[in-house]
C-alpha cells in the first residue's frame, strides 16, 4: 500500500510536469483543461513579425500593432510560435487596459472586434481590426477571447 500511494505520487508529478508550453506538441492535439488561460511558464518573446508571442486557448497568438494604420493584428500560432495555425473563429475580441503612450498621453482601454484576414475554407491564421486608440504607440496590455474551433479561448498579454 505504502509503495501504491508513493507511485501515485510520482505519477501526479511527472504528469504535472509534463503538462505547460510543450513547443513540439501538435496543436490539433493539445488539452485545453485550464479554459484556455495560459499557465506559468517562460516568457515567449518575439514572433514571426516581431509582435510579442502569448498563449491562446490551446494556442499560441502573435499580437501586432501597426500605431500608423491604427490596425491591430493577431496571428494564430503553433506550438512552435512561429507556424501559423488556421483556425475556426468568425472573430475574436481583444480587451486593452488604461495606458500611456511614450510621450505620456493617456491611451483610454479599447475593446476591438477582429476580423479574419485570410480566410480558406471557414479557417483563418490572421485577425484583423481597427481603433483610433491604436494611433497612439503605447504598451498595451490586456486580455483576448473567442471561440476558436468550437471551443472558448482566451488569453492575456502585455506589449
Amino acid at each position: 500500500m505504502k509503495y501504491a500511494k508513493m507511485l501515485g505520487l510520482v505519477l501526479m508529478i511527472a504528469a504535472l510536469a509534463l503538462t505547460g508550453c510543450n513547443k513540439k506538441a501538435d496543436p490539433s492535439k493539445a488539452d485545453d483543461k485550464k479554459g484556455g488561460k495560459g499557465d506559468e511558464h517562460a516568457p515567449h518573446g518575439k514572433g514571426p513579425n516581431g509582435g510579442v508571442v502569448f498563449d491562446f486557448g490551446k494556442y499560441h497568438a502573435e499580437l501586432d500593432i501597426k500605431h500608423d494604420k491604427k490596425e491591430m493584428y493577431i496571428l494564430i500560432l503553433g506550438n512552435d510560435e512561429k507556424t501559423p495555425v488556421a483556425v475556426a473563429a468568425k472573430d475574436v475580441t481583444v480587451t486593452t487596459k488604461d495606458t500611456k503612450g511614450k510621450n505620456g498621453e493617456v491611451v483610454k482601454a479599447m475593446t476591438i472586434k477582429l476580423k479574419p484576414v485570410d480566410e480558406k475554407d471557414g479557417k483563418a491564421t490572421k485577425f484583423m481590426g481597427t481603433d483610433d486608440g491604436l494611433g497612439t504607440e503605447a504598451e498595451h496590455t490586456g486580455a483576448i477571447t473567442g471561440e476558436i474551433d468550437g471551443k472558448p479561448a482566451s488569453g492575456e498579454f502585455k506589449e
